[in-house]
This record gives C-alpha cells, structure tokens and sequence, in this order.
C-alpha cells in the first residue's frame, strides 16, 4: 500500500464500485480499457474526475451519461465520497469527504518515503548521459542548463527505484581539438618569449594562456621545436577536464561513465558502422569524401561522414552513431540524452541510421533545450568561447549561489527559452523563488522547535491524531501534498523535471497564505488542535524536503 498513489486508490475505489454494480446486475461488463481519473480542469466540478462510462459505454449497450448515473450511485454510497456528479458526454467528478482525506494523509504519514517516491522504477536500468560539453574551454551559463536538467532527471530516476548510470560524452578529436592544440602552442611560445602565429578561429581566454603556462612550468623549452599539435591538445583537454570537474562538484553533478571520440575509433567501432553502412548500399563517396545516403533513409540530403582530405576524419555525427550503438547494447531499459537545440538535425541523422541499422531503438528518450540568455541590468550578456566574451558556470555560481543556479535552470520547460535574471537571483525575497520555497521550510522548521519548547509532540501513531479538527483550508493544504507522487511519476515518464520546481513554488505560497493568517497559530491553547496541525505541518516539510533534495537544492533550518 505504501507505494500506491492517490490516483491509484481512487481507480481501486471505482473497480469496487463497479463489481457492486454487476453484482447488483445494474452493469455487465467489466472495463477493459484503462479508464483514468485526473484532477478536472476546472476545480469547481470536484477534486477528480473519470472517463470510466466513456470506457465502458459501447460494450455495456447503454448511453455514457445511463452508464456513469449507475456508477454514481455505488460512489454515493460509500461515504469516502462527499458528492458525485455526471458532466457531459458522460464524465463522473467527484468530491472525496474529509473523512477520507484524513485517511490519505494518515497512510502518507505512516508510508513514509515510499509514499513520496513511488518505486516506479523498480528492476529497471536507465542511462542518462548530459552536459557532454567538449573540453575545448570552461562550462559555461549555456553548459549549465543541460548539467541542471540531467542531473535532475537522474536524481528523479534514482529517487523512483531506477538503477541509474550518469554518463558524459564528449569529441577529443576533429578540427575543433587540433584548433584547440594549436591555439595553446601559439600561447605557450608567447610565453617562451618567442613569436607565435595564433589561428585565426583559435580559442580565446585566459584559460589557454594558463594553460600554456602550466606546459612552461612542466617541460621548459622542450616542446618549442614541437610541430605536433598531440601534446597541446592533450595538455588542454586534461587541464580543461580538471576545471569542469571541479564545477561539477560545486554545482552538486557527477557522473559514473565518460565516453570519448578517439576511444570509440581507436576499439573499431566507428569503422565497423561504416563498414556496417557500406554492406547496407548506403554510403558513397564523393569529392573525396564519404557521404551517407539521405534519399533511401528518408533524409532530405546526403550527410558527410567522413571528411576529405589527408587524415580522413569522421565528422561529428560518425561516432555519435557508434556510441548510441554502444550504449543500447549496454541493455538499458531507457537511453536518455539530453541536447541543445543545435543538436536536433544531427540527433535526427543518428536516429534514423539506427533504425536503418536495424536496433530497437524504443529505450531511447531525448531532452531537447532552448539556449539561455543571461541579463544583466536589462541588457543581455553576450557569450562566445572562442571570443572569450563569455560569463562562466563558475563566475555565475559565484554570484548568486549553487541553490539559485539549479533552481532557476529549472524554472522553464526544456524546450522553451530560458531568461536568467540576475538582479532577481540574487534577491532576498519573497519574488525569488528559491529563497521563497527555502523560506517556507525554515518557518516549518522553526515550528517544530517551538512545538519542542513548548513540550509538544506528535503521537506515535498517525491514528491518534485528531485530524477531523482541521479546517478546510487546512485539508486544502493536505490535498496540494497528497498529489505529490502523481506529480513524481510524471516527472519522471515524461522527462519533465521543471514541474517540480513549479509544484514547490505553488505549495509555499499556499503555506504562507495560511501561515501568515493569526487565527491559523500551529502551536496554540488547544492541545489537540495543535497536534492535529503539528501532523500537517510535519507532511508539509517532508514533502519540501523531498522536492528541494531531487532539484539539488538545501532545504535550510533557518534563514
């Protein structure tokens, strides 16, 4: 029972009422389709609402409005029921009565964490791979965003009974490393004192000079008459590793696995998919370079894998191909990636050679994000790596706080543009939602020591507690808590981790609302009343706590 959730003891509820209607002969049909039940739109029909007599209209031989009037009548007579309606084409609301409420959050209570975290996921592996920047500079605001909502994503999976694998890709090869290689020799000759001749497109910033300073310290002259881009690239992406590890930590990320480029050509398996590829009629080459063929796999052009020229090389999208072979071979029962829109042409390309390929690509699930615009005093903060023109995860951590930055990265649908203000970020008030939600849990926790001065305590058992003297302000509030799983469970099936931050933004209000009210005093004259909302106040905190835990973000005793 304690992994249930509310929605799945009301369809329990439903069922029984329909045995009693074909036990009764009023119904002769069982419902063999999923019926749902889902808070309606409007919260002025009910707390819930059913398409059961849609469901079970046509196989019953009767209207859907005939079909739900009988399904009503076997509701009303339970008294967890307070009143049911039909609306409609044939929908039933309902509204449950205090007296199960009172229930619901007595069971919550005594469940625990398995209440708040339904094991959904128990049994299954999920691979989420995130953030994956290339080690060509530092993380920057852009970086933050995918490490944010991947991270979270795990967290959710984790939470839910998931075995969950945190995984970081990245490209250490291609144009791209070696222009990074030889924008670090051009610094680190510099720093010999001798002339250096920087690539045009080279990697702007500090980071390449300390970089170059680090190789100074280390080898001396010795890689002056080096023509070889090998050791500069490699020193950069060591150096560069180290930074965005260290960001990581701040920011609450780590991961279990990380997959690069270079290994996945050196094993074979970049070769064995073009090689795959060629058996299958769908490469060609053309002007020295090697093209898959976009018309017989639906594409609407030819796309490069591997470029022309002396080296050969792969374009991005080669290894990509092989690594997803790789990861599903890893027998995950969900491959999830989360990308920036630029990478949504390319994703497609992958898709849809592995289909081509033949594999089940079912387990793949992909988060796709909008890019980020960070203001500054109502203007927007321009960022380009190369460039160095650019604010860094690190230097926005630095300002407002690792809270903040995962707070406010989920404050937007992936999918939509996410504007970050910095003057509200860094606000200390009640406009900041962060401090706002943080602030509800500290006043519950100063309730709780107030309750302990005071020689006040919570029964043992949650049956003790005399929860009909709440208000129904107050079971309003035990409702906003009770829906907290089905808020989990979709989260996590629908890879949608902002609703979250929404939902806990929602149930602080609610509590400051009734907080702020002095007839609604927690620790008052009336023992048992104060008990009773003590219960309340204890459910509350623990789904704070919880929340803010999953989103990485503290839930303070005190501010």
């Amino acid at each position: 029972m304690g992994t249930e959730t509310l929605e799945d003891r009301l369809i329990e509820m439903i069922d029984a009422a329909l045995v009693r209607a074909r036990v009764s002969g009023r119904l002769s049909q069982v419902a063999k389709a999923r019926f749902i039940v889902e808070p309606p739109k409007d919260p002025a029909h009910g707390d819930y609402a059913t398409n059961v007599a849609l469901v079970m209209a046509r196989d019953e031989g009767k209207p859907a409005r005939d079909v739900a009037a009988i399904i009503k009548g076997e509701l009303v007579a339970s008294d967890e029921f307070s009143e049911v309606n039909v609306g409609g084409p044939g929908f039933i609301n309902f509204r449950m009565a205090a007296k199960f409420w009172q229930s619901e959050l007595r069971r919550a209570a005594d469940a625990g964490e398995s209440f708040f975290l339904p094991k959904v996921g128990q049994g299954k592996k999920a691979q989420v791979e995130f953030l994956s920047a290339n080690p060509t500079g530092p993380l920057t605001v852009g970086h933050g965003r995918n490490a944010v909502l991947g991270d979270t994503i795990a967290r959710l999976y984790e939470a839910t009974g998931f075995e969950v694998t945190r995984e970081y890709y990245f490209n250490n090869g291609g144009r791209q490393m070696k222009l990074l290689g030889a924008s670090v020799r051009a610094r680190y000759l510099e720093a010999l004192g001798e002339k250096a001749s920087f690539p045009e497109e080279g990697y702007q910033g500090q980071y390449i000079r300390d970089i170059a300073a680090g190789l100074v310290a280390r080898h001396g002259g010795a890689l002056r008459d080096q023509t070889e881009l090998e050791p500069f690239r490699a020193a950069a992406e060591e150096a560069i590793f180290a930074d965005i590890h260290r960001t990581c930590e701040r920011l609450k990320i780590r991961f279990d696995v990380y997959t690069n480029e270079l290994d996945l050509i050196a094993q074979g398996k970049v070769a064995r998919v073009l090689a795959e590829l060629e058996r299958r009629g769908l490469l060609v080459e053309r002007d020295g370079a090697v093209w898959l063929r976009g018309e017989p796999l639906g594409l609407s052009k030819d796309e490069v894998l591997i470029r022309s020229g002396p080296d050969r090389e792969p374009t991005y999208r080669t290894p990509d191909i092989a690594y997803h072979i790789d990861k599903l071979a890893r027998g995950f029962d969900l491959v999830v990636g989360v990308f920036g829109a630029d990478h949504i042409a390319e994703h497609k390309t992958v898709i849809t050679v592995l289909k081509a390929l033949d594999l089940n690509i079912a387990p793949i699930r992909t988060v796709i994000y909008q890019f980020v615009t960070l203001t500054r005093a109502g203007q927007k903060v321009k960022m380009s790596t190369r460039k160095a023109n650019y604010v860094t995860l690190d230097e926005l951590i630095d300002e407002v706080g690792v809270d903040v930055v995962r707070f406010f990265f989920l404050l937007r649908k992936s999918d939509s543009h996410l504007d970050f203000d910095l003057e509200l970020a860094t606000r200390q008030a009640p406009e900041n939602p962060v401090f706002y939600v943080q602030y509800a849990h500290a006043r519950l926790a100063s309730v709780f020591r107030e309750a302990r001065k005071a020689g006040l305590a919570l029964p043992e058992g949650p049956e003790e507690v005399k929860l009909e003297l709440l208000s129904e302000e107050e079971i309003g509030l035990g409702k906003r808590i009770l829906r907290f799983p089905e808020l989990i469970i979709s989260c996590v099936e629908e890879l949608e981790p902002h609703r979250l931050p929404f939902y806990l933004i929602e149930l602080a209000a609610e509590f400051h609302r009734y907080y702020n009210k002095p007839v609604n005093r927690i620790i008052g004259v009336q023992t048992e009343l104060s008990r009773a909302r003590l219960f309340l106040a204890g459910l509350i905190k623990r789904t704070l706590v919880h929340g803010l835990t999953l989103l990485g973000v503290e839930a303070p005793e005190r501010m």
